[in-house]
This record gives C-alpha cells, structure tokens and sequence, in this order.
C-alpha cells in the first residue's frame, strides 16, 4: 500500500523512532515507549487513515476547516489527536509531512527536538 510506505519513510527519518504493531496497526514510537503516529487501515470504519498527536487547538481548527481530509479519531480524540484520511483522492504530502514532525515534538524529549532542529540546518 503506497500510502502506508509513504507514512512509514516519513515517520522512520525521525531521530530514535521504531516501528512495531499496536492493536493490529503499524505504530511509530519515540525511542521504542511513546506512541506519535498510528496507522488507521478500516480500523473502526471503512476509511484508511492515520492518528497523529498534535499541538492544542490543530485537530479542531482542521477538522472544522476540512473534514473531508481531518478527523476526530477514537479514543485519542479527546487528547487533541488528529485523524488523517489517506483514502481522499489528493494527498497534500508536504502538509502531512508537518503533520507528522508535529506529532514528533509533541511526544519526543527536547534532546531529540534539539536533534531535529540540527538536521534540519
């Protein structure tokens, strides 16, 4: 599945993530214990998808500016998670990309946030 590849190369460039499977999902860890992103293949519904964390007030401000490609995901929701619909007929790569590096600092340690910021210089 390309869109499961392409989420995969995005979440494994990140410093110190693993991947392994989580309630039957692929599920990228910061240092193999916290939990950033999780793939959604019909997990609940028929879409396929991905569950990301993300920064106070993003999942609200997208789903309600676009809910044909944002969600509100269950039971990390209600923690401010962002659901991503990977099933729509364009996907914006270079926004999920940020998506997903913001999902990455809300979860790593700030030693690692340092290791990004210096990659990317």
């Amino acid at each position: 599945m390309e869109s499961l590849e392409r989420l995969r190369t995005l979440c494994l460039a990140l410093p110190e993530v693993t991947e392994r499977l989580s309630h039957g999902e692929p599920t990228w860890f910061v240092r193999g214990k916290k939990t950033f992103v999780m793939f959604a293949d019909q997990h609940h519904d028929e879409r396929v998808g991905f569950w990301c964390a993300a920064a106070p007030g993003v999942q609200e401000a997208l789903v309600a500016e676009d809910p044909e490609h944002f969600f509100r995901p269950p039971y990390v929701g209600h923690r401010g998670w962002l659901g991503v619909y990977l099933d729509v007929e364009l996907v914006d790569w270079e926004h999920l990309e940020d998506l997903v590096e913001g999902a990455y600092r809300q979860i790593a340690p700030k030693t690692l946030i340092a290791q990004l910021d210096e990659d990317h210089r």
